[in-house]
């Protein structure tokens, strides 16, 4: 009798063990505590711009017309909500008529699962601003290429961008907002 009991216990305590590693390894792996601690900077040149090497170039003589650059459509600055986040946000219409959002000198945590969405809901400051984001409409421009830097979202051919009013950074696992701006005519 008692050698069946201490097996038992044994065999509970087995089971019990294997559920906290389990548990454990899941928690480790669905919250990613870790990269709160690991940066991922990005710096990109904005698309349809050259960087200089520091040679002098010739003078543009007087008849020639400038080439189309990149014009700043829309902007803002972003605003904090799940975690401390800065910088600001810009759509930018190319030469060649595509747009691009380009997040400049972000600074924010870094999470799992971020996304850029722009969305149509207003940006609201605090708690109340943490899960508006996804109960309207909203086009994701893929994952966040680095939680500080300056990086360039393509923004798809489709996207209306007369419904969009906001952009937010997005952590898709937990339903939050990192940070968001209100897009506002340049």
């Amino acid at each position: 009798m008692r050698r069946t009991r201490k097996a038992r216990r044994g065999r509970l305590a087995g089971a019990v063990l294997a559920l906290v590693v389990a548990g454990a390894g899941f928690g480790l792996y669905w919250f990613q505590p870790w990269k709160l601690w690991q940066d991922e900077t990005v710096d990109e040149a904005l698309p349809g711009t050259v960087r200089t090497s520091g040679t002098p170039r010739a003078e543009p003589s007087a008849t020639a017309s400038p080439a189309p650059g990149p014009q700043t459509v829309a902007g803002g600055d972003l605003v904090s909500h799940e975690h401390a986040t800065s910088g600001t946000v810009k759509l930018i219409r190319l030469a060649d008529g595509s747009h691009v959002v380009r997040l400049e000198n972000l600074d924010t945590s870094n999470g799992p699962d971020l996304r850029v969405w722009l969305t149509d809901a207003p940006v609201k400051e605090g708690r109340a601003g943490w899960h508006v984001f996804d109960d309207g409409e909203h086009v994701s421009l893929g994952r966040l290429k680095g939680n500080k830097g300056s990086q360039n979202y393509p923004v798809p051919a489709d996207a209306d961008l007369s419904r969009y009013t906001s952009l937010t950074i997005w952590c898709d696992r937990f339903d939050v907002s990192f940070g968001a701006a209100e897009l506002a005519g340049a």
